[in-house]
């Protein structure tokens, strides 16, 4: 990671690429719409309509990032660095195969670079199961440092609820976390992916937002979650890294929302989340047999019992992009088929679900949604008109296309900014925009078939796509 941290420190998201491209779109689909719908009328009505609240939600996040960016640079102003007094536990769960070795030895290293002068009660818990491929390699890792632990999963561990996968690693961590007596609450706990590093913004905004934390007392959060970005030089294909560009930006949208006004209701991703121990303590990860996105999960059960305790802050993590187009695909699949696994498990508030639910339903019919299908559907039924039912609707389709515009295009200014250089490519913006109904399907297609996967109950299976080094 080569981005300045002064750079980092001066971004904020911008509003004009969504104002731009809103006024465009509605101007456009204005003078295109035909007084009277054809056959696609009712039907894109409802598709184009429907992600509204998903739209609506992720404005409200943007504006709540730029607030929160500049609340925190008025707080901070003048302050310093601060240090924290507790003892920081990174997790860090790993395959343990020989080709996700170097990206987690990069990852490892950018622990030990830039967590100790923010914490100097430093611990990194690197977990593998017994008798993977590359657990002597990742022995002699842990043994460079004296920050790092190996933690080695037994062969015979079982969970009480049959939990597989790494949520079963998590979760004897958490236990060893108990027995040890760190189930504290001066003790966080960063839960990290083996590809996903950190830099010197990282730690300096988890050290302001756990200051904040010991300030606040009562009203104290226990959760956090930053910005996941993806650096150009991890990118092994270009076009899955420009079609992740929507992550980053979801996390600075729809994600600030949520975790940001307290109550994680859409989730939370397994890179950058900061718990405090005590509170990982009364939840655990042992979620049964069928978890496949235990992330999720973990955070529907937060909103339930520690509402409002939530919070959202500046900091990056850096990670990379799927290695392939196909290990794109199977890491979408995947993570459709955990969520609705979520969505019909009645364990869960009833309220989060329906919640979940209307996001992974927006996802499922992405593929119909998506132009490039609409156009070949008017083709094959000699009837171009897509005109809405009524031109009322055209603002709702007008902000729902622009959101998804701004999406791409300042997801891949972040990304571009935690780069080297520090730029875009001058093709790159050009690039993004035009493929968005390419990445629509890149995206639509796999989640509809992680769905299928699910409603035919498929055996689930936790694909650890290759990481890139």
């Amino acid at each position: 990671m080569g981005a300045s941290p002064r750079r980092l420190a001066r971004w904020r998201p911008a509003y004009s690429p969504l104002v731009l491209s809103y006024l465009i779109i509605v101007l456009s689909e204005t003078w295109l719409t035909q007084p009277h719908p054809g056959v696609l009328g009712w039907p894109l009505t409802v598709l184009w309509t429907w992600p509204i609240f998903t739209t609506l939600t992720g404005i409200v996040g943007l504006r709540r990032t730029r607030k929160a960016l500049r609340a925190s640079a008025a707080r901070w102003s003048g302050r310093g660095s601060p240090t924290s007094d507790g003892l920081l536990v990174v997790v860090v769960p790993t395959i343990g195969r020989h080709d996700t070795h170097p990206a987690l030895e990069r990852s490892v290293h950018s622990y030990i670079t830039w967590l100790p002068p923010c914490f100097p009660r430093l611990r990194i818990d690197v977990l593998v199961d017994e008798g993977s491929e590359g657990h002597e390699r990742i022995a002699a890792l842990a043994a460079s440092s004296e920050m790092v632990r190996l933690v080695t999963v037994p062969a015979g561990y079982r969970t009480p609820n049959g939990t597989r996968f790494k949520a079963r690693a998590a979760h004897y961590a958490h236990e060893l976390r108990i027995r040890e007596g760190e189930a504290r609450d001066d003790v966080w706990v960063l839960h990290m992916d083996d590809d996903t590093g950190v830099g010197p913004d990282t730690a300096l905004a988890m050290a302001r937002f756990i200051a904040e934390q010991d300030e606040a007392g009562a009203a104290a959060k226990h959760l956090a979650q930053g910005i996941l970005t993806y650096p150009r030089e991890y990118a092994v294909n270009r076009l899955t890294w420009l079609a992740d560009s929507a992550r980053p930006a979801e996390d600075v949208g729809r994600f600030s929302a949520w975790t940001g006004s307290g109550t994680p209701r859409v989730g939370v991703h397994g890179e950058l989340l900061l718990v405090r121990a005590s509170v990982e303590a009364t939840i655990g990860w042992d979620f049964g047999p069928r978890s496949l996105v235990e992330d999720a999960q973990f955070a529907l059960i937060f909103s339930d019992r520690y509402e409002g305790r939530s919070a959202w802050f500046a900091g990056r993590c850096y990670g990379a992009s799927p290695a392939s187009v196909r290990d794109f695909f199977r890491q979408r699949e995947r993570w459709s088929w955990g969520l609705a696994g979520l969505v019909f498990n009645p364990t869960l508030r009833l309220r989060n679900r329906l919640l979940l639910g209307y996001s992974v339903m927006s996802w499922v019919i992405g593929p119909i949604q998506n132009v490039a299908v609409v156009m070949l559907v008017a083709l094959l039924i000699a009837d171009p008109n897509t005109s809405p039912t009524t031109v009322l609707i055209i603002p709702l389709w007008a902000v729902n296309m622009a959101y998804v515009v701004w999406m791409y295009w300042e997801g891949l200014r972040v990304n571009a900014g935690v780069s080297g250089d520090g730029r875009r490519r001058w093709w790159e913006p050009v690039a993004v925009v035009a493929l968005i109904p390419l990445f629509g399907l890149m995206e639509g297609l796999p989640g509809l078939r992680g769905f299928v996967k699910f409603a035919r109950r498929t055996e689930n299976r936790f694909l650890v796509i290759a990481k890139p080094s």
